[in-house]
């Protein structure tokens, strides 16, 4: 291998005008943003609006809608503005009220009037119980009610006198009497002997049989009689019961018949109100029926007792407003919503989102639960309407807020759950009515989350069937540089922001343009957009300027990349003192200058990393040392795998490929993956085989496929300036540069830093297609063509590679014969 090699005929490098987009300040008609109008609309995401609008205005179930992109691409924005612009109607969604339940008690009813009668309700129905409490006495007080229920009274208690005076009149005419025997605090009936008039025990007798003053035989007469007696008594005194048992349900009756008349007019007044409602007149039935059976709480001090339903607390608090059973609680008020409501709810709670039931709890235990204790969520109040749920905190939460929702959404019913997720609460005594709903949601979240969703959710597939997917880019033109401005303008009437001039808006879409990666487009990411134009203000206040300049812009951005980029700083001052071996002059065989993309946070930055590769005798093939560390991610032991397959296709034809050779990125502690160094690895690789030295003044990055085409890459100028600032720190030769893919070069936006250099000499950079063009530029070698079956000239890179692998075939085939 000592033939003279050929030079390769130089590449023509990019230009300068190629490596950034300039905006021309002069193609605007006017002085400043303050001149244009705000732009309300949304920016750049036609795609995303026809999504949403088919979503929202379809009526079929299962379109919701799941908002994909980016933050800051104005997904939120988007939503609530096209949602402020829909046809919402002028009708509002109906009122929700929980009422008791009086065929199942357990079980609050839920009732649904419509927007601004829940309130009408709940007022009617608390005159209803104050109209009851102040005339309802007033009948049992009245003379015509009082002497009904005296002639009852008198004509049962007649009859109960009568059956105890027939026992009296039997038991003393066989010489007993009916006395009432004190025990504590209780007089109980007995029944004794008459020894001469006077009423006797039994024990006093006996004293008097041993005293000698009383025949013991008669005693004993007298106490079998007694015994006959006394068994007839609890008979005697179970009729007399029935008795007054009969005359207490007369009088309940009487009552009933009596109070009948107003509590009928009371409830009419409410029934009236909502005549056209069927299951509101049901409960007002069931309410009139049940004011009838219990009228206790309305009677006062009426004397008779009336026994007042229990369990669950239901009865037993006169809270204002009256009995518990007949106040209604207004969980959703609509009166003050105009057509369809529009909600967000940020805090994705089972609680927030489906309601609850409020429950408390003392050192005696936990209080009264009621139909007044429920608490509705924001799927209640959106009834009707939109709710904007955001997908990371929906996912924050247990798996039963999800699960729950998908069921709300695919059967059309609301229920609240009577535990909370993770409680370790028992179950709520009551459990309200499930309600019927019908409500848009809309989800926001990014590509990553939809796929998962997508993919392992069937449920998801079915509910939501619109997927309205925001860009980060839009094209870039004059009419998008213009609205721009108009989105500036509207920064500046909402927060007050500084007019820009136009040469602060061309830096700015400069920005925008570097933002989306290509020189064609602009970013629809406009949260950045606007920090910018915030900061830029505020160094254009700092400075008294009255408008933002270009001069202004450039020096946000300069801020911005100081405050995030001391990572990057430590890094590169690990290159320039040598702890990381990078050189950026000479030549090096098996050696190549890469570059890498790094993150830390928002600031993305490239630096220079050194790969090597060795070549011997052995068939062990290529070997990738980062994929032996556990270092290697599967997308680039794939470009390692191309490796292989790009050198069996070029010069393995012929003869066998035979040889033993590794990869390796120095000082690489971390994982590594993507496939973008695969073309520098390659030129290594080659290199080490033809023992051709590789400039060390240049860094390269690209893919590579089977082929030997360059492919493109992303974060290609991160890359450039990453090189860049290491050259420069160590001193510009005027020969230093990188090495791109052609493909690259649409997105080139380089900063002005970068141009500058390149446009005086100091800096170079190259596109290249092929490998073979790269080649020729980190050799100075031509890359040599093959004729038809005939070797590569000699002389050429790839006769040096053709030659040198053949020669470790015959090695390795003369090593196996002695073998």
């Amino acid at each position: 291998m000592t033939e003279p090699l050929i030079p390769a005929p130089p590449l023509p490098e990019v230009a300068p005008e190629q490596l950034r987009w300039k905006c021309d300040p002069s193609a605007f008609r006017f002085r400043d943003t303050s001149e244009l109008e705000p732009i309300r609309d949304i920016i750049g995401q036609d795609r995303a609006l026809r999504a949403i609008q088919l979503g929202l205005e379809m009526k079929s179930p299962g379109y919701n809608i799941f908002l994909s992109g980016f933050v800051g691409t104005g997904r939120n924005t988007t939503v609530s503005r096209v949602l402020q612009k829909l046809d919402r109607g002028e009708e509002s969604p109906p009122d929700l009220c929980y009422v008791f339940n009086f065929r199942d008690p357990d079980c609050p009813r839920a009732l649904l009037v419509p927007a601004s009668k829940g309130c009408d309700l709940v007022q009617r129905m608390r005159r209803l119980v104050r109209q009851l409490a102040r005339d309802v006495p007033k009948v049992f007080e009245g003379q015509t009610y009082q002497r009904a229920r005296a002639t009852i009274r008198k004509r049962y208690e007649k009859r109960q006198r009568s059956v105890v005076e027939q026992f009296q009149k039997r038991a003393e005419k066989e010489g007993f009497a009916l006395v009432q025997v004190q025990a504590g605090a209780i007089a109980n009936p007995e029944v004794v002997p008459l020894i001469d008039g006077e009423p006797k025990f039994l024990s006093d007798l006996e004293e008097a049989v041993d005293g000698g003053t009383f025949d013991a035989k008669k005693l004993e007469q007298l106490r079998d009689r007694q015994v006959e007696f006394s068994s007839e008594l609890p008979t005697v005194f179970k009729e007399a019961m029935k008795v007054e048992t009969e005359m207490m349900v007369r009088i309940q009756e009487l009552d009933v018949r009596s109070v009948k008349p107003i509590v009928a007019t009371c409830v009419s007044d409410v029934r009236d109100a909502f005549s056209e409602l069927p299951e509101v007149l049901d409960y007002l039935e069931q309410v009139q029926e049940h004011v009838l059976e219990n009228l206790a709480p309305f009677v006062g001090t009426h004397p008779i007792p009336r026994p007042s339903p229990t369990g669950n607390g239901i009865g037993e608090s006169e809270e204002p407003g009256g009995p518990i059973e007949y106040r209604v609680n207004l969980v959703v008020d609509n009166r003050r919503v105009r057509g369809a409501p529009v909600l967000t709810e940020d805090v994705a709670t089972s609680a927030h989102l489906f309601g609850f039931v409020e429950r408390s709890f003392s050192t005696e235990g936990e209080g009264p639960v009621n139909h007044m204790k429920i608490k509705g969520g924001r799927l209640h109040e959106a009834n009707g309407g939109y709710l904007i749920l955001n997908t990371s905190d929906l996912f924050s939460e247990p798996p039963d807020v999800w699960n729950q929702l998908k069921r709300v959404l695919r059967t059309g019913k609301l229920e609240i759950p009577t535990s909370p997720p993770g409680s370790m609460l028992g179950p709520s005594p009551v459990k309200p009515e499930p309600v019927p709903i019908s409500v848009k949601v809309v989800l926001i979240g990014d590509h990553h989350q939809y796929a998962i969703l997508h993919a392992y959710e069937e449920d998801f597939r079915k509910i939501f069937k619109v997927r309205a997917d925001f860009d980060t880019e839009m094209s870039n033109g004059l009419e998008n540089i213009v609205q721009y401005g108009s989105f500036v303008q509207r920064l500046a009437q909402e927060e007050g922001i500084l007019a820009f001039d136009r040469g602060a808006l061309s830096a700015t879409a400069e920005y925008g343009s570097r933002l989306a990666g290509r020189k064609s487009k602009l970013s629809t990411r406009f949260n950045l957009i606007a920090d910018l134009a915030r900061e830029a203000t505020y160094f254009a206040r700092l400075a008294g300027a009255k408008k933002v300049g270009a001069e202004h812009v450039e020096k946000a951005l300069e801020e911005k990349d100081h405050r995030d980029n001391l990572a990057e700083e430590k890094m590169r001052e690990q290159i320039e003192d040598g702890s990381i071996f990078i050189d950026v002059e000479g030549q090096k065989v098996g050696t190549v200058n890469g570059l890498a993309v790094y993150e830390s946070g928002d600031h993305v930055f490239g630096l220079p990393s050194r790969i090597t590769a060795t070549v011997s005798l052995g068939n062990a093939g290529i070997i990738n040392i980062e994929r032996e560390a556990d270092l290697s991610g599967r997308t680039h032991d794939k470009g390692v795998q191309i490796l292989s397959g790009y050198l069996r296709s070029k010069y393995a034809q012929e003869k066998p490929l035979t040889l033993s050779a590794s990869l390796c990125f120095e000082q690489s502690y971390s994982g590594i993956d993507g496939d973008s160094a695969s073309s520098t690895e390659l030129f290594a690789l080659l290199s080490a085989i033809a023992e051709l030295p590789l400039r060390q003044d240049v860094a390269v990055t690209g893919s590579v496929n089977q082929s030997g085409e360059i492919q493109p890459i992303g974060g290609v100028n991160e890359k450039i300036e990453g090189f860049f600032a290491i050259c420069e720190a160590r001193g510009l030769t005027g020969t230093q540069g990188v090495m791109i893919p052609a493909a690259n070069v649409p997105d080139l936006m380089l900063r002005r830093r970068v141009v500058e250099a390149v446009r005086e000499g100091r800096f170079h950079v190259w596109a290249v297609g092929t490998m073979d063009q790269g080649f020729e530029v980190l050799t100075g070698v031509a890359a040599g063509d093959k004729q038809g079956r005939r070797a590569y000239p000699l002389g050429t890179a790839n006769g040096r590679v053709d030659q040198r692998l053949k020669k470790l075939a015959n090695l390795m085939r003369d090593y196996g014969g002695h073998n």
